[in-house]
């Protein structure tokens, strides 16, 4: 059990000291890198390049170089972006994004691999339940990993604060729904922390990316040869192209179909929070060393709203649990559009940062757990499709983020969720309809991986 736990405990603050560096990253991209959209188009970049690793890249890699080296290479493709950060153009930044996206989803399935035969190998040795135990693991993985959007945030803030921001009057009537299409963000954020301080910034998460590498080259022990055939067993059931054609195969179920909007509603909503709430509400109004914080805010309420809509679940039904999510977005979207941000008004900067964290939990949690309840009998192709239709949804966002106003992406986002929930609606109907009497179902099947895979 030692040698398990020490193992699951190097996976895991491996992965906080990555994701502390990427997640800080993200949120700072629209910011930092404002010039003609290259920070938004970096990361739809990432995004089409997530959709396509998610496809082809794991079992390959996986089956060549086991699961401790396929993450200490795809943690390296996480520092390449990092490294681009710190000449950002056009020809570092877009190719360093790529990299990453292909990076991103052998990162995420040789963790749950890895995880999951360290799992079984010890309830075997000791006769337990092997669920039970993998459960624990990934428990103990997501308790330190869902702490890094704090760590990573709070680094930025805590450097860029250390810039004078001030902010005009014009400037602040260039902030919020009805923006001036303008570079704003050069004025009261960017431009005036000193390229001193963005290096900074930049050295510290490149110097933590490295860090997550040589913790995991060098204490994370090998998958044994007894259980090299669990390994092989997992990857080769199904194989690349059986998975990747049925994934779009999935595609004939109605029920697959009707998802998509409200999956992609969690790329777009998402996308427009670390893409456009942090540029032209916060970064706009305060300065740049106020992004950090809200982020901070989100991720919090976030981690928090996910353990508790997890327990409470079986007792409200998702069906409430979604018609909460629905109805806080709405009212956030609308006062998104009436609301003209003023560096007064410091504590609104933060409730609606909070309010998404609390809608994102939902729909994080839930509508994972929907996936798995429908479609027990095909996780792999529905769950693919998860990943791919969020991703997408994650790509659009940050395509048009330059090409339009943000009122219009806010009607865009409120029109997509009212779609998200009438199609929902059907779903649950049908599913009604399918099995008449039949209480709702409460089972989660490890919705905890799946839900961060999506998220990078």
């Amino acid at each position: 059990m030692e040698k398990n736990l020490k193992n699951v405990l190097v996976i895991s603050f491996g992965f906080l000291l990555l994701f502390t560096a990427y997640g800080g990253l993200q949120s700072l991209q629209s910011s930092l890198h404002s010039e003609e959209g290259l920070g938004v188009a970096s990361l739809s970049v990432l995004y089409a390049a997530l959709i396509f690793s998610s496809m082809f890249l794991p079992p390959l890699l996986i089956k060549k170089l086991g699961c401790k080296w396929t993450i200490a290479g795809s943690m390296c493709c996480y520092i390449t972006f990092s490294l681009g950060n710190f000449y950002a153009s056009w020809y570092t930044l877009i190719p360093t994004s790529v990299i990453l996206g292909l990076g991103g989803a052998p990162l995420w399935s040789a963790k749950c691999t890895y995880l999951t035969i360290a799992g079984n190998s010890y309830a075997e040795k000791t006769g337990k339940n092997g669920e039970d135990i993998i459960n624990q693991y990934f428990g103990v993985f997501f308790l330190i990993f869902q702490s890094s959007g704090i760590w990573g945030n709070l680094i930025s803030s805590l450097i860029f604060s250390q810039a004078s921001t001030t902010v005009s009057e014009e400037n602040l009537a260039c902030c919020g729904a009805y923006d001036c299409m303008t570079d704003t963000t050069n004025s009261t954020g960017s431009a005036e922390s000193s390229n001193s301080l963005i290096y900074t910034l930049i050295g510290i998460y490149t110097a933590s990316g490295v860090l997550a590498v040589l913790l995991i080259v060098i204490f994370l022990d090998q998958i044994k040869s007894d259980q090299a055939e669990t390994e092989k067993e997992i990857l080769e059931t199904p194989s690349i192209w059986s998975t990747f054609l049925a994934t779009f195969q999935h595609l004939k179920d109605k029920r697959q179909c009707l998802l998509i909007p409200l999956t992609m509603y969690s790329g777009f909503e998402q996308g427009f929070l670390s893409g456009d709430y942090t540029k032209t509400y916060v970064t706009c109004a305060l300065g740049i060393h106020y992004v950090g914080y809200t982020m901070i805010c989100f991720s919090a309420v976030n981690s928090l709203c996910s353990l508790l809509f997890g327990k409470i679940s079986q007792f409200t039904g998702r069906k409430l649990l979604f018609s909460l999510a629905a109805v806080t977005n709405t009212a956030c979207i609308i006062a998104l559009l009436l609301w003209k941000p003023h560096p007064k008004q410091l504590a609104v900067f933060f409730i609606f940062p909070a309010l998404w964290g609390l809608s994102d939990a939902i729909w994080q949690t839930q509508t994972n757990g929907l996936y798995g309840i429908l479609f027990e009998k095909h996780k792999e192709a529905a769950f693919a499709n998860y990943r791919l239709w969020e991703s997408l949804g994650f790509v659009i966002a940050f395509g048009y983020s330059t090409k339009l106003q943000v009122y219009i992406k806010l009607y865009i986002l409120l029109s997509v969720l009212v779609l998200s929930m009438v199609t929902y609606g059907v779903v649950e109907y049908l599913k009604a309809k399918s099995s008449p009497g039949t209480p709702p179902a409460t089972k989660k099947e490890n919705i905890g991986p799946v839900t961060q895979e999506t998220q990078m």
